[in-house]
């Protein structure tokens, strides 16, 4: 039974095992995840779904409207009768029916151009959705960026723990056999606490990250969550002589959701114009009704039998047809005040846009200008940085065959030890912070985000 029971649960956690591992999420994947459960993406589908209905709604208006009622009810007393129109002191049971509706003829393009408007405002929704999703993947692509730097911090410590328990044990040995003074080794020992201090900082940070990184794809905090870690020195960056800001910023005028939002929704401010312009002016429509009676005493007059219900109904059917037109003329309230103030209105509305447009433009030429001077400087500390570390290593593989032969202290070799951590750590955040910059600037080519 135990065995059993042995067996069973290893199975369980070798399942268990494979699962975790099958489910690294990379950039692409965290992305993905991103864009469809991310809050401000599902609210911005939503507003993109609700244009869709408003659109489909006033393509609707085009059709000629129609409505039908009746109703049925006893009438007491003197009352009208509904099939011979005179008066009668007769209880009865009437029912009537009605058929109205009509339809639009010439409204100087009004139905047209809401309908063009309306279009523009449902694809400029559209485009707000990738908005929302370009948002979210940028902002998914720095926590992801920051997870792998801090993980990365977290082996670099982890390296240098395990470099100072080597030469700690070595120490201690000399230490016992006389060689050295026992003080060697309490300074390394004193060492090898700090670095422990150190990664256990490292690990919270890590954590902290990927907590981050969680609540932006949605995630519960309490869910399985593990990140690839690709190797740094292998994500793909596109040639510096490419990202030329002009040339980025012509192609960005074109592809960034923002400046194709704003240009849509100046087309529809345009049409909008039009639409509160054709207001000012008389519409044309035709309407029509149809209609009947059931009367419950209705008697046939030549003979006094009583009518049937069938009969009376095709009887009393009645029809008409007619031509409207409506004038606005002038009231405080609505017609041609109200309506020469709405389009006004209009015109503010695209100035307003158009002034939005040239902001947003102004804005995306400066970011893409600012990105770019970014990534120089972070390319010229990246280079800098890699002269430090190489430098720090070489004082540090002199310093070890001195420290070996007991010509440099310990003390002065821890020194050059963290010098060395030091810049190798900071050489970490130099380069992520040279990727996530370079990102940036493809971003704004338009090339998406790809590690």
């Amino acid at each position: 039974m135990k065995l059993a029971f042995t067996l069973i649960a290893l199975a369980f956690v070798v399942q268990l095992t494979a699962q975790t591992t099958n489910e690294k999420w990379d950039l692409r994947k965290c992305v993905d995840y991103a864009m469809k459960n991310n809050i401000s993406v599902k609210q911005a589908d939503v507003q993109a779904r609700i244009s869709a209905l408003e659109l489909k709604q006033t393509q609707l208006n085009r059709y000629p409207s129609a409505s039908f009622s009746t109703s049925i009810g006893p009438q007491f007393g003197r009352s009208i009768d509904p099939t011979t129109n005179v008066y009668t002191n007769t209880e009865l049971l009437s029912q009537n029916f009605g058929l109205q509706g009509g339809v639009q003829i010439f409204s100087w393009g009004r139905i047209k151009n809401n309908i063009a408007a309306q279009a523009f405002t449902a694809k400029a929704a559209l485009v707000d959705v990738e908005k929302a999703a370009n948002d979210v993947a940028l902002s998914v692509a720095t926590y992801y960026l920051q997870v792998l730097a801090s993980k990365e911090q977290v082996n670099i410590v982890a390296i240098q723990i395990q470099q100072t328990k080597l030469q700690l044990d070595v120490t201690r040995k000399k230490v016992i056999a006389g060689s050295l003074p026992e003080l060697n080794e309490l300074e390394l020992d004193a060492k090898l606490a700090t670095d422990s201090s150190n990664y256990i900082a490292a690990q919270s940070s890590f954590q902290q990250n990927v907590l981050q990184l969680k609540a932006l794809l949605n995630i519960d905090a309490t869910s399985p969550f593990e990140v690839e870690i690709p190797a740094v020195d292998k994500i793909p960056l596109e040639p510096l002589a490419e990202l030329q800001p002009e040339n980025v910023f012509l192609l960005a005028l074109n592809n960034q959701p923002i400046q194709k939002s704003n240009a849509l929704k100046i087309k529809s401010a345009e049409k909008s114009i039009l639409v509160a312009k054709a207001a000012l002016y008389p519409t044309i429509s035709a309407n029509y009704s149809l209609g009947s009676t059931y009367n419950n005493k209705a008697v046939n007059i030549l003979n006094g039998t009583k009518i049937q219900y069938f009969d009376q109904v095709s009887q009393n059917f009645r029809q008409s047809i007619g031509l409207g037109i409506s004038v606005p003329i002038f009231n405080s309230g609505s017609g041609n005040g109200s309506n020469r103030i709405s389009y006004e209105q209009s015109k503010l509305n695209l100035k307003n846009l158009q002034v939005t447009e040239e902001q947003a433009n102004q804005k995306l030429k400066q970011d893409i200008y600012t990105a770019y001077t970014n990534v120089i400087n972070a390319l010229q500390k990246f280079n800098a940085g890699k002269r430090q570390v190489e430098s720090n290593q070489k004082a540090l593989d002199f310093a070890t065959k001195r420290y070996e032969v007991g010509l440099l202290s310990t003390i002065d070799f821890i020194t050059i030890q963290n010098n060395l951590a030091t810049a190798q750590s900071q050489q970490i955040s130099n380069q992520y912070d040279y990727v996530f910059k370079m990102k940036l600037l493809e971003f704004f080519k338009g090339r998406g985000l790809k590690l």
